[in-house]
């Protein structure tokens, strides 16, 4: 335990927020009308400024159902100006609610209903009063880093961040500031996105999630008892031997109790998803890649619960320091002395100690450098570095309002459903920072016939009375209404125009519901996207304003194919700017898979793509389409005019297209493709590759046959089919052609003999 602890002891960071938008983050507000929030400290330590979060609302989503957790964070993260970690969770329990008041749950049962304040609703929760007992009274590791900060007690409340023992919720701050956790934790690992994807195995082995803990276990009357103990003197050991020796006196007499070393086990679920980070830029709590909101498609676990939470921990530090090298932690550790100006900066400057600490190349507050040595020509001038080491090893986070995962539907089967959210709150971008302004999430959505999209959304009525925005001031409604048609198509120069009269969508005007046809919906189910049906009858419903704060529409099943464009009807002037959406039906199977240096698969119908560990140096966003044989010629007949070129006599395979479509692995590494064969009868197989941009030509893919696949390494993304001819089939053409010209040449020479006359008069009339 104690080398773990090792590892994970420096994190060192610059003032940073992170802000969860989809699910709607609180950033621990409750239900404010301001735009500052009221109370910080109520749930739990986010480090993030008062401005941020949204206004309680709750969902549910059913397993197996897909859905996008957007963010944004202040400082970059897969840059290398900044060592970067997010880490996804999420909890269920009895406990977990909103509450309805924004005063912090209090620590003394006394003051609680009932004198319980477990079950005392008025009060927000997710880690429960007997979680937070025992970290208060529990010894803290020692070795965990703590900068230059003096912490005031010895106990699991206090830590660099938290050096006074502030009391947030019922959080444990030592587990909030370190991760993984050496100890017990109510919270379940989702994914954990890093800088150095090289710690993945790391993460994922060390996870609750498949890794037990061990921790002292004592009768909680004593804990009660010693709740208030002093913070000098833990109650609860964190070593085996010194738990075992823990006696408690028995009042009635008898035999003394003793500490147990308790084994916790593992949630006994999957080790979370571990990659690379996105790229984000520094400063800046907007978009990443391509203009793309950080986003991460969570595929909802079969955990059912009407109340779970999500958190969202963004560990930071500056890219001038490496806190993860395991020699110097270990060394500092070994000193008993794991203070920052203890760190070794004089190293990696070619000075010794003595120089360092003379010239002020040491890691303290606002050191003085003296960058250079020659005084005698007066360059001994010395610069101040804005350094602060109580910014070192920041940790900062966000967690959702309460949501209900639900069994999944019995209509849906093996089909996926698709959750359809609004994020965003009303008013302009001044006016939400940091949250965003309204629009769908997702706003481009990609689907198959038989598949269910679930749109459902929650506004608030206390938003700031001044905000901008329509209807009813206050409020914030959404629905869904069909755009009318698009003044120019898909792909065309004008479409992508950003001063366009039709905007990226089409007209910013909903089509009449007698003439419309969205999903393979019926009549009455638009009327419901578009007038907030059921839950809303009649009433003032132009601009929605009488309709709830929810919207559930239950998953709905898309029969039709085609290309959908949609808006919110009210969301949509000039300072709640362009709230639209778009849905794709196609016949083609579609997967999106972020895969990096640790590797990954990707699997459709009919292929498989395998990526090794190290094939990948970076964070590659892999996209998979596969067609039928059909469904692959029209494709491509699309886009090159003509399928004709296509190698062989029969296509014996789906169409696979992999993008980006160049070369993916890194330097001479491959990945492996296994294409699937759709009951092959030819004699010979062939596999070949074409650039999906043009299908110019077709390149001959040399592979090994697997049973019913064909497997390839390879670097390249493109289009791939498997094509056959029959040699038999060719002998007997050539056969049976010769059976036929020496059918010919005979009944022609018998001809000719009973007719001399004829073979006569055809030479004459020229050369034979």
């Amino acid at each position: 335990m104690e080398k773990l602890v090792a590892i994970l002891a420096v994190i060192v960071v610059a003032n940073a927020d992170v802000y969860m938008h989809n699910p709607r983050g609180s950033n621990n507000r409750l239900d404010e009308n301001g735009r500052e929030r009221n109370n910080g400290n109520r749930m739990f330590d986010s480090q993030n400024n008062n401005r941020g979060g949204y206004n309680v609302g709750s969902l549910y989503y059913t397993a197996g159902s897909v859905l996008p957790i957007e963010w944004t964070n202040q400082h970059s993260c897969g840059d290398p100006n900044c060592h970067c970690e997010i880490v996804l969770q999420y909890m269920c329990g009895d406990w977990v609610r909103d509450g309805t008041t924004t005063s912090t749950i209090p620590e003394n049962p006394n003051q609680c209903a009932n004198y319980d304040c477990n079950t005392d609703i008025q009060y927000g929760m997710n880690e429960n009063f007997d979680y937070y007992l025992n970290c208060k009274i529990r010894q803290r590791q020692d070795n965990l880093f703590t900068a230059d900060q003096n912490l005031n007690g010895e106990t699991a409340r206090y830590t660099r961040q938290n050096p006074q023992g502030t009391r947030r919720g019922y959080e444990c701050p030592e587990e909030r500031d370190h991760y993984p956790y050496w100890g017990p934790t109510p919270w379940m690992d989702i994914a954990v996105f890093t800088n150095e994807p090289e710690r993945c195995e790391y993460y994922q082995a060390e996870s609750q999630n498949v890794k037990s803990r061990w921790a002292c276990d004592l009768p909680f009357s004593y804990l009660q008892e010693n709740r208030n103990a002093n913070r000098n003197k833990p109650v609860i050991p964190i070593t085996q031997e010194a738990c075992e020796a823990v006696e408690i006196e028995n009042p009635a007499g008898g035999n003394a109790t003793r500490g147990v070393w308790r084994e916790y086990p593992s949630f006994n679920i999957s080790a979370p998803v571990c990659r690379e980070n996105h790229w984000s830029r520094d400063n800046h709590l907007g978009n990443g890649v391509n203009g793309q909101p950080n986003t991460f498609n969570w595929t909802i676990p079969n955990t059912i619960h009407e109340s779970c939470a999500l958190r969202l921990r963004y560990n930071i530090s500056t890219g001038e320091f490496n806190g993860w090298d395991g020699s110097t932690t270990a060394e500092l550790n070994a000193e008993g002395n794991n203070q920052a100006s203890a760190l070794d900066v004089h190293t990696r400057y070619g000075l010794t100690a003595a120089e360092a600490e003379d010239r002020g190349y040491v890691f303290e507050n606002n050191p003085q450098v003296q960058m250079f040595t020659d005084a005698a020509n007066g360059d001994n001038f010395e610069l101040q570095l804005a350094i602060n080491t109580a910014q070192l090893g920041r940790t900062f986070q966000d967690r959702s309002h309460t949501f209900a995962i639900r069994p999944k539907p019995a209509n849906v089967g093996a089909n996926t459903v698709y959750n359809l959210n609004v994020r965003g709150k009303r008013g302009n971008i001044v006016q939400v920072f940091p949250a965003v302004e309204y629009d769908f999430v997702p706003n481009n959505l990609e689907m198959l016939p038989e598949d269910f999209v679930h749109p459902q959304w929650t506004g608030s009525n206390s938003n700031p009375n001044n905000n901008d925005g329509q209807g009813r001031q206050g409020t914030d409604r959404s629905n869904i209404a069909l755009l009318k048609e698009q003044n120019y198509p898909e792909g065309t120069g004008a479409y992508y125009q950003p001063f366009g009269v039709s905007g990226q969508y089409g007209n910013s005007y909903p089509k009449n519901l007698a003439d419309t046809t969205f999903l393979g919906l019926d009549a009455q189910t638009l009327i419901n996207l578009a007038v907030l049906q059921p839950g809303q009858f009649r009433g003032e419903m132009s601009e929605l304003d009488d309709a709830g704060t929810y919207f559930d529409a239950k998953p709905l099943k898309v029969t039709e194919t085609g290309t959908y464009h949609y808006m919110c009807t009210r969301n949509n002037n000039f300072s709640n700017r362009s709230q639209k959406g778009r849905m794709k039906v196609g016949v083609e199977q579609t997967q999106y898979v972020s895969i990096g240096y640790t590797g990954g698969n990707v699997s459709t119908s009919h292929s498989e793509l395998k990526f090794g560990q190290g094939s990948l140096d970076h964070l590659e966003d892999i996209k998979v389409v596969e067609w039928n044989p059909q469904q692959g010629k029209w494709e491509i007949e699309r886009v090159s005019g003509s399928a004709d070129d296509i190698p062989g006599d029969k296509i014996e395979s789906n169409f696979i297209t992999i993008y980006p479509t160049g070369q993916i692995t890194t330097a001479d590494q491959t990945f492996t493709l296994r294409l699937f064969l759709n009951g092959s009868s030819s004699d010979v197989i062939e596999l070949f590759r074409s650039d999906p941009q043009s299908y110019t030509t077709w390149e001959k893919v040399d592979y090994a046959r697997e049973g019913n696949a064909l497997a390839v390494e390879t670097q390249m993304g493109g289009t791939y089919v498997a094509t056959g001819s029959s040699n038999a089939g060719k002998t007997a053409g050539i056969v049976i052609g010769c059976i036929a010209a020496a059918v010919l040449i005979i009944g022609g020479v018998v001809y000719f003999r009973m007719h001399p006359e004829k073979l006569s008069n055809l030479t004459k009339s020229g050369p034979v």
